[in-house]
């Protein structure tokens, strides 16, 4: 199925010629790139590795960062590559928010210009690439308990601690480890090979398949001074990176949601049942696309907003939360709609709805669980924090 876009609302009106030029570009890679492949990846539990130079030579990596080779998009240019590469699958759209959200734009916001220098046009090239240490066993919603702890030793910081979830973990030349220290919690680049660091893939997922999921062990991880991000202080610095991440997730989500529209839309046009009728001339049917097309709708406007407000300087972590949160449940809706209408059909992989569901449900709990979203909004329009 060719994809020609879903805009109801003629929301392209609003977008410049670079910024369709950007998300023109985009989807034709992933047409002719990444459709052909990724239901094979999925199914066969890997990241088609194959497709990073590629992801590099597009300007894909860090591309709303400037300087250093990165891309300098704006962020609504940003935020529709992100859609066109969440339509493809949410694992392809991970692997590149991790690497610019979450490993080089810390880097760039909060590093010294020699670490700017070594690392940032390695991951913008693809030539590197990164892994972002922050979850725990123990502490996912809550990452101020952190257990991970370092300590000064000479010209040395030595590291001991545990991480999992971590997206890319194995696949990581870097890893951006948030630790514990006696000055509060800090960010420490560690290399790969490092003795006392190893990372360990997580198998067994049903969701989000076509991405490598780790655990980081650091056991007396020993790292020079100059590994320490001198600009990164407390878990604040920690949590604007995941600010940036959930961003890119809420553009994301709205491409998974457009394809399971558009396929289900083509598809109970195309099928005929009760008298030879297609589907779509069922009320029921319409009713269900005309949920579906309102909520992606909307989910856009709010989405172009927040890139707008976010190029301006405007926009807050309490933005996005809303932002994420509502995109990726109206996307999940419109995957278990989808779903719905292609009856049996609806579970097979000749088909990405099923894919797109699965995904989209760890989505809903990554970079910030629907209910701690909650709580964000809900601090931000009572002032009284709600966390525990």
């Amino acid at each position: 199925m060719s994809f020609s876009g879903v805009d109801y609302f003629l929301i392209d009106s609003a977008l410049n010629e670079e910024e369709l030029l950007v998300r023109r570009s985009t989807r034709e890679f992933v047409e002719a790139r990444v459709a052909p492949l990724i239901k094979d990846a999925y199914n066969q539990g890997r990241f088609p590795m194959d497709l990073v130079p590629e992801l590099g030579r597009m300007g894909f990596f860090g591309a709303n960062l400037t300087g250093y080779g990165c891309a300098g998009m704006s962020n609504v240019e940003y935020g529709l590559m992100m859609q066109e590469l969440e339509r493809a699958d949410s694992g392809l759209r991970s692997f590149v928010s991790v690497q610019g959200a979450l490993v080089m734009y810390p880097i760039h916001a909060f590093g010294t210009e020699e670490q700017k220098q070594h690392w940032l046009p390695r991951l913008a090239t693809g030539e590197a690439i990164g892994c972002f240490g922050l979850t725990e066993p123990d502490f996912g919603s809550n990452p101020s308990g952190m257990k991970t702890r370092a300590r000064r030793d000479g010209d040395y910081w030595i590291l001991d601690g545990e991480k999992t979830w971590i997206t890319n973990g194995s696949l990581a030349d870097v890893a951006l480890v948030w630790a514990r220290t006696d000055e509060g919690i800090r960010g420490f680049l560690v290399e790969k090979g490092t003795p006392g660091f190893t990372a360990t893939d997580l198998h067994g997922k049903l969701s989000m398949r076509a991405s490598v999921t780790s655990s980081l062990s650091l056991v007396n991880c020993r790292v020079p001074a100059t590994a320490l991000l001198p600009q990164a202080k407390g878990l604040k610095s920690a949590l604007s990176c995941l600010t940036q991440a959930r961003f890119g997730i809420g553009w994301g989500v709205l491409g998974a949601a457009m394809e399971c529209y558009e396929v289900a839309r083509q598809y109970v046009i195309l099928r005929k049942q009760f008298d030879d009728r297609p589907l779509a001339s069922h009320q029921l049917v319409q009713e269900k696309l005309a949920n579906m097309i309102t909520e992606i709708t909307k989910g856009q406007l709010l989405a172009l907003h927040a890139g707008r407000i976010k190029d301006q300087g405007k926009l807050e972590p309490a933005h996005v939360s809303l932002l994420k949160r509502n995109n990726v449940a109206i996307a999940l809706d419109c995957a278990r709609a989808a779903r719905d209408l292609l009856g049996a059909n609806g579970i097979m992989d000749d088909y990405p709805i099923m894919r797109h569901l699965c995904n989209l449900e760890t989505v809903k709990t990554y970079e910030g669980t629907d209910h701690i979203h909650a709580l964000v909004i809900g601090e931000r329009v009572t002032g009284v924090a709600a966390y525990r």
